[in-house]
């Protein structure tokens, strides 16, 4: 198939939504290898666009630690997407986005209380490795500052931060010779100062001046916060369809698409709201994360089974294995509430409840550790005794929530919806 821009396929999901034949679209956060090839399996039998949406913890230049996700660099993260749509014979449309890219957005960057300068220069490394391994879209956000935990960033400095990395981001580009990238700005987060429809608008005006006064292209979308919020492995927030709707017509305005995060575990009602909301894009990232978990403890569960029975008498470790690296990595703590937050390791090993909320809610960020990973196998060995493909159990896992937003995103189809538009008109051509 002839690659479409990212730019180009959501200007045509503005067009088709003028026609009631509007989409979803999903961003994906990559947590794994299984991830991957649920999501280009599903989505070559339904026919819509993928987006992988990794953030810099989960995939970066090895000289700025890596990421959690396999160990992927830039170059090693695009080819293993590359692979996978090979292996799995994906003829459609996908999309390598950076998701929450720029200055502190590494843990370690804010806890070592990085000065803006390193930090931008950071986040500009990053950025050069993202276009030079081949991403479709970088998401521009720097919020995360150290020095201002709590409080709203001024409008002004967001803008200006904006503009100096989306300007660097072009030159870096355009040297290169590399085709056009999309762009994504403004943050969910509380602090970005972006929660209401008033700044949204204001933040929009004064960044397209700021971007026109440079011959700087508008970003594809801009990040609106709808109502959602994850804690735990939960929905936290409420979706509020009338803000929505106000935050994509603004958008619209502009010719780009409002992209919302924490879209992970929406009911179908909200799901279904977000078709006439005319949101653009979601991001969903750690439900299908807790999604593979879930299926491995399923598997360990029959595992368990199959030694009572007497037809298992090496049982794996993966359970245990997965509580203690879950409880060390300490990720967990972005997603709790209150005090549980600060919680010691040993506080946690003694709470049975709250050891097992952590697994559910961290197991993901561990699936790359050495011993997991010998852990796995091992269970997998195991259930092929009994001709039990636990592989094979733990994709299907995860497709069942994708699908999930598929259905209720009026995915189906989106493909050759755009690619019938794009050849039907004369003002798009594909790019």
């Amino acid at each position: 198939m002839t690659k479409v821009s990212i730019n180009t396929a959501v200007k045509t999901i503005l067009e088709l939504q003028k026609e009631n034949k509007g989409a979803t679209l999903l961003g994906i956060g990559p947590m794994s290898q299984n991830l991957l090839q649920a999501s280009f399996e599903l989505a070559r039998d339904e026919d819509f666009p993928l987006m992988f949406i990794a953030s810099r913890n989960q995939v970066d230049m090895d000289e700025l630690g890596g990421g959690y996700v396999n160990g992927w660099n830039q170059f090693s993260f695009v080819e293993a997407i590359r692979n996978m749509a090979a292996e799995t014979s994906f003829k459609g449309l996908y999309y390598v986005c950076r998701d929450h890219g720029g200055p502190w957005q590494r843990d370690k960057e804010r806890n070592d209380h990085l000065q803006e300068k390193e930090a931008m220069d950071i986040g500009k490394k990053s950025y050069l490795a993202d276009i030079e391994s081949g991403f479709d879209l970088l998401m521009i956000d720097p919020t995360k500052d150290p020095f201002e935990v709590g409080k709203v960033i001024p409008l002004g400095t967001v803008i200006s931060r904006t503009v100096e990395l989306i300007e660097y981001c072009e030159r870096e580009r355009k040297i290169r010779d590399l085709p056009e990238i999309g762009y994504e700005v403004g943050t969910e987060e509380t602090n970005g100062g972006l929660t209401s429809t008033e700044t949204y608008e204001t933040f929009i005006n004064r960044l397209k001046e700021e971007l026109d006064s440079r011959n700087l292209p508008m970003p594809t979308f801009i990040v609106g916060q709808t109502g959602t919020l994850v804690r735990t492995t939960e929905q936290a927030g409420k979706f509020n369809f009338e803000n929505a709707c106000e935050l994509a017509e603004m958008a619209n305005k502009y010719g780009v698409g409002l992209k919302e995060h924490n879209g992970d575990y929406l009911d179908d009602v909200t799901l279904l709201e977000h078709i006439p909301s005319n949101i653009v894009a979601t991001n969903v990232a750690p439900q299908y994360g807790t999604e593979e978990t879930r299926a491995y403890l399923k598997l360990e569960e029959v595992e368990q089974r199959l030694v009572k029975y007497g037809i298992v008498d090496k049982p794996s470790k993966l359970r245990e294995t997965l509580l203690i690296h879950s409880i060390k990595s300490e990720r967990w703590r972005k997603w709790m509430v209150g005090e549980q937050r600060n919680l010691t390791v040993e506080e946690i090993v003694k709470d049975n409840e709250i050891a097992i909320q952590i697994l559910d809610i961290a197991g993901h960020y561990t699936f790359n550790d050495k011993e997991v990973k010998e852990e796995i196998e091992k269970l997998y060995q195991n259930l092929s005794k009994v001709n039990v493909d636990g592989q094979r159990f733990v994709v299907n896992h995860i497709k069942r929530p994708i699908r999930d937003y598929v259905e209720c995103y009026n995915l189906k189809g989106v493909t050759s919806r755009i690619i019938e538009k794009l050849q039907s008109s004369e003002a798009i051509e594909i790019g």
